[in-house]
């Protein structure tokens, strides 16, 4: 296929606009030509950014899906609830697509999209970007090589950060299940994604345990008003909005999470204080309508007998530094954040250190996720440039059968039993 690869994008929002960063720093791989999104805003800074063409701009998705198409690929980043009519739609038009995790919030969804890519032969790349860093390939490297044996537990922790939990979780768009959908798939689907990869093997029965705790109206401080701005108790508050938003952007941060309550504006002083004097990100954190829960752990046993623990929790200092253990007959392997990969040796009782490789991030913006947005990136256009979908890590049914697992493991913690997991038909 000639490039660049021209990519059409639905949805932008956050992880839109990250997606597309792409476009900026390796214009001869991959152009971004189209964009639909309700926000006026968005379209229009989007639209500036890449110089796309008036008959390309769309206030709806459906109006561009309606087009002939235009476009080798799109970049879908709707709400989650909002992924499956796209992805199906955009797939009987032939684009390939790269879909933003979870693929859907119902099991039948997710295999109509499966299906939908397989019928119209489109490559499909799921957003699990975390499967394309560097540490979890040299941590699948290691395994396939031996060097710790046959692997027999695997211990894995999501810690979110109690600013992030509180800012996405609580105050932000994955508050509430019903307008998005429960914890372990808006936030860890990555996490179970990544330990069925690693044991490579079916699951076959998963329990889990989790509840929503402390952000809940008993738990208000006396006195607390109902937003951060004329809180007579805010400064004793770990989780102000004033001192997440107003403070951060007082000292020059202008990223994430602030960027993402101005809603297409500037971001400064006033569009700040604005969001949180009349948005939901100024809310008590004690007074808003979330319903997802704040820790959660998850047992897998899969085929031979290998075990895992997932535990995804809120109330962390770090922010999403995960944390894998792996133990096996002849060693122990564990990594955290971006740090090299150790391997402790039984028989000669040492530890060796595996460094990792991010030197191509000093190339891309994309730096989000330990770089792995970059290598999701990297990996979609590449794909499609060479029509190689092997290069795909992240395709349907890969993610479909990680996707059942997750909704095996919420039944289990729902229904406080342990489910035996179906073999994908």
């Amino acid at each position: 296929m000639p490039l660049p690869v021209n990519v059409l994008v639905i949805g932008a929002g956050n992880r839109g606009q990250i997606y597309s960063f792409f476009a900026k720093d390796f214009p001869e791989r991959m152009k971004v030509v189209g964009v639909a999104d309700s926000s006026q805003v968005a379209r229009h800074n989007f639209q500036m950014k890449y110089s796309i063409e008036d008959c390309n701009v769309f206030d709806d998705w459906r109006r561009a899906a309606a087009q002939e198409k235009f476009a080798d690929a799109v970049i879908i980043a709707t709400p989650d609830r909002l992924h499956k009519e796209p992805a199906v739609a955009f797939a009987e038009k032939g684009y390939h697509i790269l879909l933003e995790k979870p693929m859907a919030v119902t099991i039948d969804d997710c295999k109509e999209i499966v299906a939908a890519s397989k019928k119209h032969n489109v490559i499909l790349s799921v957003c699990h970007v975390l499967r394309y860093s560097p540490v979890v390939l040299k941590v699948k490297e290691l395994l396939s090589q031996g060097v710790i044996g046959e692997v027999v537990h695997i211990q894995h922790l999501e810690p979110v950060g109690f600013y992030h939990f509180a800012h996405s979780f609580v105050r932000g768009n994955w508050r509430n299940e019903k307008e998005s959908t429960f914890s372990l798939m808006a936030k860890s689907c990555h996490d179970i994604d990544i330990i069925n990869s690693l044991v490579g093997k079916r699951c076959i029965k998963v329990s889990s345990f989790g509840s929503l705790s402390h952000f809940t109206e008993e738990n208000k401080p006396q006195g607390a008003a109902s937003r951060c701005l004329n809180c007579s108790v805010e400064q004793t508050c770990p989780y102000s909005a004033k001192k997440f938003y107003l403070e951060g952007v007082k000292n020059g941060n202008k990223g994430w999470p602030i960027s993402t309550i101005c809603e297409g504006a500037d971001v400064d002083i006033e569009s700040v204080t604005k969001a949180l004097r009349k948005g939901p990100y100024g809310r008590c954190v004690y007074e808003c309508d979330n319903d997802v829960v704040t820790h959660q752990v998850v047992n897998m046993e899969f085929e031979g007998g290998v075990t895992a623990a997932f535990t995804m929790v809120a109330f962390t200092e770090k922010l999403c530094t995960r944390k894998i253990t792996i133990y096996g007959t002849k060693g122990e392997l564990s990594s955290e954040g971006q740090h090299p990969v150790k391997v402790f040796d039984f028989l000669t009782e040492t530890e060796k250190e595996y460094p990792l490789d991010y030197s191509m991030l000093q190339q891309t913006q994309l730096r989000g996720h330990g770089g792995a947005d970059y290598f999701l990136m990297d990996s979609f256009i590449q794909a499609i440039a060479e029509n190689n979908p092997s290069m795909i890590k992240t395709g349907p049914e890969e993610t479909l059968a990680s996707h059942l697992l997750v909704f095996d493991a919420e039944c289990a913690r729902r229904e406080n039993r342990i489910v035996y997991c179906d073999q994908i038909e």
